[in-house]
């Protein structure tokens, strides 16, 4: 940020970290407090942990509570990833906007239950959405759920600064289970909706026609696409190949007779596909519009022409690292960052910094982003995602949508999650679920009335956000330098799968295509020749997030500057700065194991798909376990005393401690280990969430509202718990077009006459 005042403390742990890293990317000086040996990170990977996730930062080794309780008074933002919350050290720091990241949350049953990202993606329902059907659940590879509870931490700090405006700073309580939980994709709403547990996908899309193919040289992400002309575009590719086989028969036209045979259909594709090289096959591909991509590895990111020209990559020591999520600000890249020495600024804790002024409290106090307007020219997940983030936190959020240019999610059948027909558009509980608290104007923008209705709301809105490929706003006549025109203020995000600029700009991407550029679905497997990969959203997911806090943070720079921006996020960039250490010590695919810790994975246990997740991270806590499930000699047996001999007897450990999970129910098994302070949690899917999970439960994160035609159903939550100025779920989500004259009149300043005029000629619709 361009204010240097800001500071963030950082307490860290494994799941602060990427919080402090990204926060150090939008220009705020953040401190790390190390103990006198200094953050574990610094050990681990040869160093290259630290490099990567505390490069940028100041190192401080406090000597004595005194010294940090001083650091603090003169800081902003306490991001706190310790199990106590400092208490002595915050004791009456009104001004502290204090971030509290924790596995499961400061409040509720599993408070104090041990976490780690293995075990966290279990309990938060990640893991029962990777894997194979009849196989173990799979973990997704570079710790995503500590890094899905540091951007929302991270995004929790700027609401805290935003709301400290009008008040004092406050207490955010972010649970990493529940960041996971919100963050499924269908895996819940399917549950909620249908009454149905979608199985692990294995390499294959629940919703849509894509998954994982075989290329000559490796893996392939892609498929049939979303469209006719999608499809049309692959046989006319087949046919020119002479491999089409039997897929120019008339009934292949048909969507729904191609997603009931989707198994052969791809079979013809599969054997098309493997005869090409991953790179030409994708390039080949993308010439026709069509959205496939290469699986590439970590190391191979480099090479990749869009990161390498849109400079994503940050120097450290002389190394090559990922870089940040977006440019920012204003288009501004962070080319090297710094690794400090232990304790190299120790002078901080000896200065007195002025604590930052506090106003009295506003009441009632309201949402961080109350006030705020946002116009949503979003559909899918990724931009709505975004834009359900803004509108939880209390932004008047307005979705642009028409019949002409339908949302997927409102309309495609293959995307409907409801217990009644599929041809409704406003019972679709996957649209319901990102598009709450938000209002609906329906409007053909394909008109010139349509565009001067856009253009009139843009000049009031504060915000816009798309997710349209990289030509599209440009093609309406509303590029960027038009936006500034019509509002210098406006802050524009869009979120095109490459960016706006880039020898890739225009290739056609979903969530597994970025995915699969990005190096996580080719780290998500059992080895680098069992690849399963990414099959849901995680990407879009990803992408979200972090476009709201682009979002956050270009309002407080609005705030210090009067301009607004472009943040030109590329989803791409987006995932791949979710990748951590993998640049630097490049890893394989190694299914759920941990290089350090052992033993780490997931066991059967008793009853159908039922299974543990375990993470043992020290001998105590293998003593612990030994004595948990009786077998106390091998606490004392050389070969399984240490980690390293662990390791190195993986099929003794491993055998000991499957035949105990295989008699017992997942969760009493998980209760018994925690109890002797082992990490472990069952493996839980949309049903256990819902209606099992007590953590959740208590915490009151499935929350029920009524939906004019749908009727009334759970929502989840926002993970992110403000103690004074909380988000939450205000109404269910719109009807189509049933914000549209109150937005017309209201926001844009129409007169009735005039909105009756667009009716009758067909553009509010």
């Amino acid at each position: 940020m361009s204010n240097p005042a800001v500071r963030v403390v950082e307490l860290s742990s494994p799941f602060t970290r990427f919080a402090g890293r990204l926060l150090v990317g939008l220009g705020h000086e953040v401190v790390l407090v190390e103990p006198e040996e200094g953050d574990a990170t610094r050990r681990e990977l040869n160093g290259d942990a630290f490099v990567h996730w505390h490069a940028g930062k100041r190192s401080v080794t406090p000597e004595s509570p005194g010294e940090l309780r001083r650091l603090l008074e003169g800081a902003d933002v306490l991001l706190d990833g310790t199990p106590d919350g400092a208490p002595e050290a915050v004791a009456g720091l009104d001004h502290l906007v204090h971030i509290r990241v924790t596995p499961f949350g400061t409040v509720g049953p599993r408070s104090h239950w041990q976490g780690t990202d293995l075990v966290v993606a279990a309990l938060g329902g990640m893991l029962a959405q990777v894997g194979d059907p009849d196989g173990p659940p799979l973990r997704l590879p570079e710790n995503q759920a500590e890094q899905l509870a540091g951007v929302h931490a991270a995004i929790a700090a700027l609401l805290g600064l935003r709301a400290r405006r009008g008040g004092p700073g406050q207490l955010v309580d972010v649970s990493a289970q529940a960041c996971v939980a919100a963050a499924l994709e269908a895996g819940t709403l399917a549950y909620l909706h249908e009454d149905r547990v979608p199985g692990r996908p294995g390499r294959v899309h629940p919703l849509v026609p894509h998954g994982l193919f075989r290329a000559a040289d490796g893996y392939l992400g892609g498929g049939l696409g979303g469209s006719p002309r999608m499809w049309d575009a692959l046989l006319d590719w087949l046919r020119e190949e002479g491999a089409e086989g039997d897929l120019g028969e008339p009934r292949w036209q048909d969507p729904v007779e191609r997603k009931k045979h989707q198994e052969h259909v791809f079979e013809v594709v599969q054997d098309f596909a493997g005869r090409w090289p991953k790179a030409r096959f994708a390039e080949l591909a993308q010439a026709r519009k069509l959205p496939w991509a290469a699986v590439d590895l970590p190391q191979e990111m480099p090479d990749n022409p869009q990161l390498a020209a849109r400079d994503f990559f940050t120097q450290v020591q002389g190394r090559t690292d990922l870089g940040f999520p977006f440019a920012f600000p204003e288009g501004h890249r962070i080319k090297e960052l710094d690794v400090p020495d232990l304790g190299a600024d120790q002078r901080l804790l000896h200065e007195r910094r002025p604590a930052p002024r506090v106003e009295a409290a506003r009441e009632p106090a309201r949402p961080a982003l109350h006030g705020l307007r946002v116009l949503d020219l979003t559909w899918v997940l990724a931009g709505p995602y975004c834009t359900k983030v803004l509108a939880d936190h209390g932004a008047d959020v307005i979705k642009v949508e028409s019949m002409g240019r339908p949302d997927p999610t409102r309309f495609a059948p293959f995307m409907h999650l409801s217990r009644g027909p599929h041809t409704d558009p406003n019972t679709n509980g996957y649209f319901n679920e990102v598009n709450r608290n938000k209002r609906s104007l329906a409007l053909d923008t394909r008109t010139e009335d349509g565009i001067d209705v856009l253009r009139a709301l843009i000049a009031s809105c504060d915000v816009l956000v798309e997710n349209f490929s990289a030509t599209v706003m440009t093609k309406l006549g509303l590029g960027y330098d038009t936006l500034r025109e019509i509002n210098p203020r406006l802050v524009y995000v869009s979120m095109s799968g490459m960016g706006h600029t880039g020898p890739r700009s225009g290739w056609v991407s979903y969530a597994d295509t970025v995915s699969a550029s990005s190096g996580l679905t080719g780290l998500t497997g059992w080895g680098p020749d069992d690849v399963v990969g990414v099959i849901y959203g995680h990407g879009d997911i990803v992408a979200g997030l972090q476009a709201a806090l682009a979002t956050v943070a270009a309002l407080e720079h609005r705030e210090e500057t009067g301009r607004g921006q472009h943040i030109d996020l590329s989803q791409l960039e987006a995932i791949a700065s979710h990748l951590g250490t993998s640049l630097l010590s490049p890893p394989e695919p190694a299914g759920n194991t941990h290089p350090r810790w052992s033993p780490q994975g997931v066991y059967r246990c008793l009853g159908a798909d039922r299974w543990l997740a375990v993470s043992v991270r020290d001998d105590t806590e293998w003593a612990a376990l030994c004595t948990a499930i009786g077998r106390p000699d091998l606490a004392t047996d050389d070969r399984t005393r240490t980690a390293e001999a662990r390791r190195s007897h993986a099929g003794l450990v491993d055998d000991a401690l499957a035949t105990w999970a295989r008699s017992q129910p997942a969760d009493a098994a998980a209760e018994l280990l925690q109890d002797g302070g082992v990490p472990a949690g069952a493996v839980q899917d949309g049903r256990d969430l819902v209606e099992y999970d007590p953590q959740l439960r208590a915490r009151g994160f499935y929350v029920r509202a009524e939906h004019p035609v749908a009727g009334a159903f759970l929502h989840e939550g926002p993970p992110v718990r403000l103690a004074r100025t909380p988000g939450g779920i205000r109404k269910a989500a719109p009807v189509l077009g049933a914000d549209t004259d109150d937005v017309l009149r209201d926001v844009a300043g129409l007169p009735p006459e005039r909105i009756r005029e667009l009716r009758e000629r067909g553009v509010l619709r």
